[in-house]
């Protein structure tokens, strides 16, 4: 219900990103933009422009007219960046000064375009460490962490196996059933390294391979071994 910049933490695939667009979802900005970014996919020589955007002819293959960066793009709604310790020090200069003027000056522009924009960023680094290191801006880090939250990773949260895997069992007409005690036995004596990702991909391939047969602990455990590098003991056989 607030207007904070959010710092969400937490391993790969445990559901950042989601967390984020519940937050702007809940929030007054729900029907405006939400803007996702990820830093880790977008090349560092195109992060500056893609974020805060470019003028016509500010470099060799820029849109005539020019283009509006995330910032802009999220105008009255959030912004979510994702992966934030892996920018340059040069970026988060820049992302700095929007976030303490909220202004916006495109890649080869002279003027500043006004944003009102709510910042939700995520990082799987500890961006304190980081800080210590010299890596990261200590002023931009307390910029950013106005609230922290802290995703805990799958192997932790077992219970919510059942919770996480509704959708996925409504995509392919299976009823609870399909989560019998043993599946769920042998979801639960893994560590899942991957989280809530890795175990919605071994569950997809699970239920296409499975089709209408009854649950198979045996095809299930098998998959879970195909995807790891730690191998999953089978169960016993039922008696």
């Amino acid at each position: 219900a607030t207007n904070y910049t959010i710092l969400i933490t937490g391993e790969s695939g445990t559901g950042k990103e989601l967390l984020a667009s519940s937050i702007h979802n809940a929030s007054a900005r729900a029907n405006c933009p939400f803007v996702a970014a990820n830093f880790a996919a977008i090349p560092e020589n195109l992060i500056e422009s893609e974020l805060f955007g470019y003028e016509e002819g500010a470099f060799t293959g820029a849109k005539r007219g020019g283009k509006a960066g995330f910032f802009e793009m999220a105008h009255k709604g959030t912004l979510f960046l994702d992966e934030i310790g892996d920018i340059s020090e040069e970026i988060q200069l820049r992302l700095l000064r929007v976030l303490e003027t909220r202004e916006v000056l495109r890649v080869g522009g002279n003027r500043m375009y006004p944003v009102d924009v709510r910042v939700i960023c995520a990082s799987n680094k500890p961006l304190l460490q980081l800080v210590q290191a010299g890596l990261f801006r200590m002023d931009l880090y307390y910029r950013l962490s106005t609230f922290k939250l802290s995703v805990p990773p799958l192997r932790r949260r077992l219970e919510d196996i059942p919770i996480l895997l509704n959708d996925l069992l409504k995509k392919y007409h299976c009823g609870k059933k399909a989560l019998s005690a043993p599946i769920l036995e042998c979801l639960r004596r893994y560590q899942w390294p991957g989280n809530v990702r890795e175990l919605l991909a071994i569950m997809e391939n699970y239920l296409l391979l499975l089709g209408d047969n009854p649950p198979d602990p045996a095809l299930l455990t098998s998959i879970m071994n195909e995807h790891s590098t730690d191998s999953v003991e089978a169960l016993p056989p039922a008696t």
